[in-house]
């Protein structure tokens, strides 16, 4: 087999072909790929809660949308109810709403909110109680900024790591379309503080997300860690020319 391998190449320059590297497609397991590659968020919903329980980050939530088509007028499609659905179980109904456009081939984060910890509380020992025994209910969302995200247009990849003390470095990767493209990858997010939150868009249309936060905004609320990509400088060249 290596010999046939290597017969492929045999067309090139011998020191061109040692560089020659292949794809690799062999599927990993769901679980591993939403932490590495990535899923479609309607792969994710569809594959069940429970898969992923090793890697799921605690207090992330990811729930459907649907999309009603009107022909010759366009789309409907609800965000969410305050009585019925996700944010009902967890009791979170935001107290400020907004809207963000991205432009296509952008990217914005990482960003991050502060999680509230009680003082002379240990953080981890917080964190445990709080998303395993705690009830939803008696979360502090008026003390720290929880986000629910929405997106009208455009096609976007999310990124999520886990910041929080004593909860494990966990990845959440997955693919979302705006109301623009109905699918099953049309969902609302919900991303709690200390878990740092990255979106980049696919392709040159533009994206529009609408988003709730569970306090008005607040901008001592608003880290960021490697977000660099929001504040690229113009390239080294340019910068000589223009005496910069």
């Amino acid at each position: 087999m290596k010999e046939e391998k290597d017969d492929l190449w045999r067309g090139l320059d011998p020191a061109l072909a040692k560089r020659i590297g292949t794809r690799d497609y062999e599927s990993a397991s769901l679980p591993e790929q939403l932490g590495t590659t990535g899923l479609e968020a309607g792969v994710l919903l569809a594959a069940g809660r429970e898969k992923f329980d090793e890697v799921w980050i605690p207090g992330v939530e990811i729930f459907p949308r649907r999309i009603y088509r009107q022909p010759f007028r366009g789309s409907f499609g609800e965000f969410a109810r305050r009585d019925e659905g996700i944010l009902s179980e967890i009791k979170l109904w935001p107290a400020q709403w907004s809207a963000a456009r991205m432009f296509g081939h952008t990217a914005k984060g990482f960003h991050v909110h502060p999680p509230f910890v009680p003082t002379g509380e240990s953080a981890a020992d917080y964190f445990a109680r709080q998303f395993k025994t705690a009830p939803a209910a008696e979360r502090p969302y008026s003390k720290e900024q929880w986000d629910v995200m929405f997106f009208v247009t455009g096609r976007l990849e999310m990124i999520l790591r886990d910041l929080r003390a004593g909860m494990g470095k966990r990845t959440m990767r997955f693919s979302i379309d705006g109301d623009n493209y109905r699918s099953a990858n049309n969902v609302g997010v919900v991303i709690p503080p200390g878990v740092a939150h990255a979106l980049r868009v696919e392709g040159s249309e533009d994206a529009i997300m609408v988003y709730g936060t569970s306090t008005s905004f607040r901008p001592e609320f608003e880290g960021r860690i490697g977000s660099e990509v929001e504040s690229a400088e113009l390239p080294e060249e340019w910068r000589q020319f223009l005496g910069m």
